[in-house]
C-alpha cells in the first residue's frame, strides 16, 4: 500500500512547491499577528513577553493547516486568518508554560531564550495566560454583528476549547508529567500525545474544514487525516530529541532521555518509530487520496512533518 500510495500522492502534487507555500502562509500569518498584538497590546512589560515568544520564528503548522483545510473544501484562506493567528496563540501560550521550571524547565524554544529566561517566571505565567485569552477575545468577536453565522462560529470556538482544556491538550501534558520516570506502554503513550499534541492540530483542521462549507465526507476524511499527522508530528518530534540538531531545532536534544520521559524511541526504538511515522502519514494520505489537487497543501504538508529537521 505504501509504494501504491506515494506514487499516486506524488503525480498529483508533480507542480506543488511546498517551500514556497509555507514561506507565503507564514509571512501571511505573521503579519495578521503582529497586527492584532499591536492593536491589543501596550508597553506593559507582559506584551512584551507575549510578543517575545509570539514572534518567534515558529513553523506556524497549526494556522497554516487551517487555511490550507479551509481552501481544500472550497473557502478562502483569508477568511479563518484570524482563527488561525487564535490558534498559534493557544499553541504559543502551551509552550511557554510548557518550559517553565515547574514542567520541562527549558531554557531555548525556537532559537531564543524561553520567556521566563528572558523575564521571569511570573511575567511568563501570565503573558501565557494572556495569549490564551486574546485567542478566544479574538474568537468570540469575529463574528458580533453576523447573526446568520453564529451558530457556526459558537462551534468552532467549542471545538477549540475542548482541543486546549482539562479533556485535551492540558489533559495530554498532566499525562506527560505522571509518566516521567515511569515506563507506560504504546497505548498510554498514544492517548498521552493525541491530548496533547494531537487535539490542537485536529482541532485546526476541523475548524477549517467547518468555516470553508466543507460536506460531511470531507470533514470526515479530514479528521481521519488529522489524527494521523497529529500523532505522526509528536512521534517525529519524539525522534529528534533524540538525533536532531540543536542548532538547527533552535532547542536543546537528549532532554527526554534525561527527564526519563516515556516517547516512541524509548519503547520502539528509533527505526521502528521512524517506520511508524511513515504508516500515520500513508493513513493520512490515503484518507485525501480521491480529492482534488485543492488538497495537495495538506499532502505535502503530510510529508514535511516526516522530513522536517525542526
Amino acid at each position: 500500500m505504501k509504494n501504491h500510495l506515494s506514487l499516486k500522492v506524488n503525480q498529483k502534487m508533480d507542480s506543488f512547491d511546498l517551500n514556497s507555500y509555507l514561506f507565503s502562509k507564514r509571512k501571511q500569518i505573521d503579519r495578521a499577528i503582529d497586527n492584532i498584538i499591536d492593536q491589543t497590546s501596550n508597553s506593559s512589560v507582559v506584551a512584551s513577553a507575549m510578543r517575545h515568544s509570539l514572534m518567534a520564528e515558529g513553523k506556524r503548522i497549526r494556522p497554516i493547516l487551517c487555511m490550507s483545510a479551509s481552501r481544500a473544501v472550497g473557502g478562502k484562506a483569508e477568511d479563518v486568518i484570524m482563527v488561525s493567528c487564535a490558534l498559534e496563540m493557544i499553541h504559543t501560550y502551551s509552550l511557554i508554560h510548557d518550559d517553565l521550571p515547574a514542567m520541562d524547565n527549558d531554557d531555548l524554544r525556537r532559537g531564543k531564550p524561553t520567556c521566563h529566561i528572558a523575564f521571569d517566571e511570573a511575567t511568563a505565567i501570565l503573558a501565557g495566560d494572556a495569549l490564551l485569552t486574546l485567542a478566544f477575545e479574538i474568537l468570540s468577536s469575529i463574528e458580533l454583528n453576523n447573526i446568520n453565522n453564529a451558530f457556526k462560529w459558537l462551534r468552532v470556538i467549542n471545538i477549540i476549547a475542548k482541543a486546549a482544556g482539562y479533556k485535551g491538550m492540558i489533559e495530554g501534558q498532566i499525562k506527560d508529567i505522571a509518566a516521567e520516570g515511569n515506563r507506560i506502554g504504546l497505548t498510554d503513550l498514544e492517548e498521552m500525545h493525541a491530548l496533547k499534541t494531537g487535539a490542537l492540530i485536529e482541532a485546526s483542521i476541523s475548524t477549517g474544514a467547518i468555516l470553508g462549507n466543507g460536506s460531511v465526507e470531507q470533514i470526515e476524511q479530514l479528521d481521519i487525516y488529522a489524527k494521523n499527522i497529529g500523532l505522526a508530528f509528536q512521534v517525529i518530534d519524539d525522534i529528534l530529541n533524540v538525533e536532531g540538531d540543536p542548532a538547527v531545532m533552535g532547542k536543546d536534544v537528549g532532554t527526554d532521555q534525561v527527564r526519563e520521559k516515556s516517547t516512541y524511541p524509548s519503547i520502539l526504538g528509533i527505526e521502528k518509530s521512524k517506520e511508524f511515522a511513515k504508516n500515520l502519514v500513508n493513513n493520512a494520505l490515503q484518507a485525501l487520496d480521491y480529492f482534488d489537487n485543492k488538497f495537495d497543501p495538506l499532502r505535502a504538508i503530510a510529508h514535511y512533518i516526516i522530513d522536517r529537521k525542526k
